[in-house]
């Protein structure tokens, strides 16, 4: 499965932002998608997290409140909306997919957060200003 991210820009804090995830080559209903950031002399961070059917979530705790993900299998899309944007969410945003059978509680999700990637999309840059 090939990813590629899109939705970033320039925002003044306390504005919105939706990236969108787009994937092809293999249907996204197998895999669980998170999306993560990495700011310059940082480690990079899971902000949040879907499993393969969309039933299931996880956020990290500085975006819980503002950030949703959500996953649209028939699209074969991925979403992240983030609202209240605050300057510390500026950082390149990139999509990564880890398989997801299905089959296993939390399998996927788990993998996406031990860098255990099938596919990663290309970043996104999200610049908040204050």
């Amino acid at each position: 499965v090939q990813l590629q991210a899109s939705g970033g820009g320039l925002v003044q804090a306390g504005g919105s932002l939706r990236l969108s995830c787009a994937a092809s080559g293999r249907t996204l209903i197998s895999y669980a998608v998170g999306w993560f950031r990495q700011a310059p002399g940082t480690e990079r961070v899971m902000v949040a997290g879907i499993n393969y059917n969309g039933g299931t979530t996880q956020y990290a705790d500085s975006v819980k409140g503002r950030f949703t993900i959500s996953k649209d299998n028939a699209k074969n899309m991925v979403y992240l909306q983030m609202n209240d944007l605050i300057p510390e969410d500026t950082a390149v945003y990139y999509c990564a997919a880890a398989i997801d059978p299905g089959v296993i509680s939390g399998y996927g999700l788990r993998a996406l957060a031990s860098g255990q990637f099938a596919s990663r999309g290309q970043g996104t840059l999200v610049t908040v200003s204050s």
